[in-house]
């Protein structure tokens, strides 16, 4: 009975031996299972439109200013001045004055950019009434930003010049420029705020004898 005792070892002695096995490899598969959940779960957590190209902002660039009579609907004011090469008989005082009222400054860009752009094509003399050497010379503004000058020659047969950008557009008031733009005593009258008669002394309106002038 001793030796049975002594060659019979008990079976809770050799169950760790035979399991050890089998449970480290439980063990390494769950550690396993937990590595590959948590790089499952650090990969959905990745923000979905990391690796999306990003796409630089464009900035557009303003369209260039316009200027002549592109511009007359921007137009805000005017400045204006009376110059005379004879004094006599018109008795006229020099002017210079600036108008915003912004309808009266674009109906008077307007009358002048109507008439250039229909310009008198005859050629040949013309004979003009009495020219007293009266212009009038200015600048059409939008805010403090030049549009155009002009020049106004409103005695003796009349002329129209613009100049922007650099270019000159001018004609005489004959044919088509005046019927282009009938408005045009009228409209330079209200920008001054003063009668029509005024642009010019009456005198210059008939021919008393002035000079001819060629078309072209």
């Amino acid at each position: 009975m001793e030796l049975m005792e002594r060659g019979v070892r008990p079976s809770s002695m050799m169950f760790p031996r035979h399991v050890r096995g089998p449970v480290l490899a439980v063990l390494l598969c769950s550690a396993l299972a937990g590595c590959a959940t948590a790089t499952s779960s650090a990969g959905a957590g990745a923000p979905a439109g990391s690796s999306a190209a990003v796409v630089p902002a464009v900035s557009a660039t303003p369209p260039a200013a316009a200027v002549g009579c592109a511009s007359v609907d921007q137009a805000t004011s005017v400045t204006v001045h009376r110059t005379m090469h004879l004094v006599e008989p018109t008795r006229m005082s020099a002017l210079s004055m600036t108008q915003h009222n912004a309808a009266l400054v674009r109906a008077l860009f307007g009358q002048f950019c109507s008439a250039v752009g229909h310009a008198a094509t005859a050629t040949g003399m013309v004979h003009c009434p009495a020219d007293f050497g009266i212009s009038y010379t200015g600048t059409f503004y939008d805010g403090s930003r030049a549009l155009a000058t002009f020049v106004y020659g409103a005695s003796g047969c009349q002329t129209v010049s613009i100049t922007a950008d650099g270019k000159i557009q001018s004609t005489m008031l004959l044919g088509p420029a005046s019927a282009a733009a009938p408005k045009l005593r009228a409209d330079m009258a209200a920008v001054l705020g003063v009668p029509m008669s005024m642009l010019a002394p009456p005198q210059s309106q008939v021919n008393p004898g002035g000079p001819n002038k060629p078309l072209r």
